[in-house]
């Protein structure tokens, strides 16, 4: 049983040179921005402003704030670890074997799921584009079968699905539905992966910089057609004027497409043997970019609430197009420019997951747990070339049958979940000498801030959401009983925290990223919970059945032993 706890201790010698370090600080922060500002604003965004109203800018800050103290979290690690691996490698030098493995099944989830509903949103937006310029792509072409089937029996007015499911031919008792134009984009952002990561950093530096300026351009053409009475919309259920019309609850149901907004910026450590000086670069890097970024998000909240009733981006899929329509601001040419800004935005992000995941496959690989041939490192171009290949395999195939939805919530959990875990994983960590030119988390000792920033920010809560707490035994609605479930066990587990914070002086950064990160926890349903658990069930298979016989770290101690 300790052997599946024992840590692995990492050394700057445990980086090969096999990888090329050619990524400096502003590299990384364009990689953070290509991968944060994406799918989120110009897809997710969508569905979150309609579940939360225009008060959806809270969750925002809370995502934020949970990312930038989870941020501080992973930057310490990398300063310590200047290893491939993210999250994988840290929970392997704090929590122990099992942990990691569970941890680097999340993020494979995490990363090649998440691009199999980047990929998604990059066909909606290009097939959009396409329309705009004269060029009709047959509806069966541009979905996933899931996706059509489910619309057409399910009475949805989604009519270009409905239609696909309609007009698509037979192929004996099949109907041919193929979202060609992600399959496509899925295989030319692998072939660049394969080619190497400094092509890839030059592309995506280009792409980040028309990114940022289509964005700046939304904001300062958004602004004019701000009407504030739609910051205070009249609520359906009370007829009283709010910032979040379907309370906080409504809010916190957003948690899905708000926090996919964020996944990716974790991606950025999984470059570390890739960067010039990984440990002074790589934290900086990744913090910018998420203020940077956390900004641009609250900002852009506020213009597409501000120019558009929140109750009519129910099933948009590309708002920041919509709001320049006809029926909206009735801007065309700004539609126009939206359409092609979205299909440069999806596609960093695209790149930057599309790098992530081979490399988090090579480190578990060279640590015993995964084939070694994921190892393989291209004689040319430098980049894990096999693990590359199978990775746009893996995200290629569940595109011809999974739909956007599912794949959305699915991926937040584990992401939000491995965020938890590293958090948790810097408080086990022992003090380290403070050397110049690195990163350093600093220490404030928790032991009375914690408890009086937890219990003070639970009163403020209470008297600025007193229905909340009023209603707390009222389980008639089975997502309001699931939610109050889930924020029982927070309060619970965080008076915990508070007791540990007390008696073991933990330190306030960390502590206050794993709190905030077991809150966003608050927001996913059961449904959620079982296909985790499920995933988590299939990984702990794998990992009996292959990566404990094969840990080089379970070989070697062994090996001792005999």
């Amino acid at each position: 049983m300790n052997q599946l706890f024992r840590r692995k201790l990492y050394s700057e010698k445990d980086a090969p040179s096999g990888l090329l370090r050619v990524l400096g600080v502003w590299d990384i922060v364009f990689f953070g921005i290509a991968a944060i500002i994406g799918a989120g604003s110009f897809s997710s965004l969508g569905e979150a402003v309609f579940r939360g109203g225009p008060g959806v800018i809270v969750l925002y800050v809370i995502c934020g704030f949970a990312c930038g103290f989870t941020a501080l979290c992973y930057a310490e690690f990398a300063s310590r670890i200047p290893t491939a691996g993210s999250a994988y490698t840290y929970a392997y030098a704090s929590f122990g074997e099992l942990i990691a493995w569970v941890i680097g099944w999340a993020l494979i989830m995490e990363y090649s799921f998440g691009n199999i509903y980047v990929a998604f949103s990059w066909s909606d937006y290009f097939t959009s584009f396409m329309g705009r310029i004269g060029i009709h792509i047959p509806d069966y072409l541009t979905c996933s079968y899931t996706e059509a089937k489910k619309a057409f029996f399910g009475a949805s007015e989604n009519k270009e699905l409905i239609n696909a499911w309609k007009s698509a031919p037979l192929i004996g008792n099949l109907k041919f539905i193929v979202d060609i134009p992600a399959l496509v984009i899925n295989g030319l952002i692998t072939w660049l992966c394969y080619v190497g990561v400094k092509e890839s950093k030059n592309f995506n530096n280009l792409f980040v910089i028309l990114k940022l300026f289509i964005i700046l351009l939304v904001i300062a053409v958004g602004i004019a057609y701000i009407n504030t009475d739609n910051w205070f919309p009249v609520s359906t259920e009370t007829g009283v004027q709010s910032f979040m019309p379907n309370g906080f609850t409504g809010v916190m149901s957003a948690v899905s497409g708000v926090f996919f907004a964020y996944i990716g910026f974790d991606a950025l450590s999984v470059l570390s043997e890739e960067t010039k000086n990984p440990q002074k670069n790589l934290p900086r890097g990744m913090i910018i970019s998420l203020v940077l970024c956390t900004a641009i998000y609250i900002v852009l909240t506020l213009v597409l609430t501000g120019m558009v009733d929140y109750r009519k981006f129910d099933g948009v899929g590309d708002p920041l197009a919509f709001i320049f329509e006809k029926s909206n601001a009735n801007i065309a040419w700004m539609e126009f420019v939206v359409s092609l800004g979205a299909i440069i935005a999806i596609t960093t992000v695209l790149l930057v997951f599309q790098m992530g995941q081979p490399r988090i496959w090579y480190a578990m690989s060279r640590d015993g747990l995964m084939p070694k041939k994921f190892m393989t490192i291209h004689p040319k171009h430098k980049t894990p070339s096999y693990a590359t290949i199978v990775t746009g395999i893996v995200v290629g195939i569940p595109i011809l049958f999974t739909d956007k939805s599912f794949i959305l919530d699915f991926t937040s959990i584990g992401t939000i979940f491995a965020f938890v875990l590293v958090c948790g994983g810097v408080l086990l960590l022992p003090a380290k000498e403070k050397l110049k030119g690195r990163f350093h988390l600093p220490y404030i000792n928790a032991r009375f801030i914690f408890p009086v920033i937890f219990l003070g920010g639970l009163a403020f809560f209470y008297f600025w959401q007193p229905e909340f707490f009023h209603n707390l035994n009222d389980w008639h609605d089975p997502l309001e009983g699931e939610f109050r479930i889930s924020i029982i066990v927070f309060i619970i587990v965080n008076l915990v925290l508070c007791v540990l914070a007390f008696v073991r002086n933990l330190s306030l950064i960390p502590l206050i990223g794993l709190s905030s990160c077991l809150y966003l926890l608050t927001g996913m349903s059961h449904n959620n919970w079982f296909w985790f658990l499920l995933w988590f069930a299939i990984g702990m298979i794998i990992y009996f059945s292959y990566g404990y016989k094969n840990s080089k770290l379970n070989n070697d101690l062994n090996g001792d032993l005999n």
